[in-house]
């Protein structure tokens, strides 16, 4: 066989593989409501029922991914930085709570050393 002949087959061969192998994938690949359909119905009634709040938190991933990556650092030392963040303000918050608790027993306290 001459060596254009060979040349064409291994061509039609390559767009076979590299068009016809993702098409075969597409056909397929079963739909969301297909695989839906497949649950049990508890899994049915619990994806139901979680869905909207899966999507909230999607979406303030992305959001929060957004905002870390329109900072200079990378988006790993802004994530880490925000949660360094968090983690002082829920410690602000514990002392403040501590805080308020100890003067609310100290109130107590004198109220009830008071009345005797």
């Amino acid at each position: 066989m001459s060596r254009a002949g060979t040349w064409m087959k291994m061509l039609g061969v390559g767009i076979v593989i590299c068009v016809g192998g993702p098409a075969f994938v597409q056909y397929i690949r079963p739909t969301d409501e297909e695989l839906f359909k497949r649950y049990n119905p508890d899994l049915q009634k619990r994806s139901l029922e979680e869905g909207d709040r899966r999507a909230r938190e999607f979406d303030e991933y992305v959001t929060r991914m957004k905002q870390w990556s329109k900072s200079d650092k990378s988006i790993w030392y802004a994530a880490q930085e925000q949660q360094e963040q968090k983690r002082v303000e829920a410690e602000v918050q514990r002392n403040q709570a501590r805080d308020d608790a100890k003067v609310q027993r100290e109130e107590m306290r004198k109220e009830l050393l008071g009345e005797k």
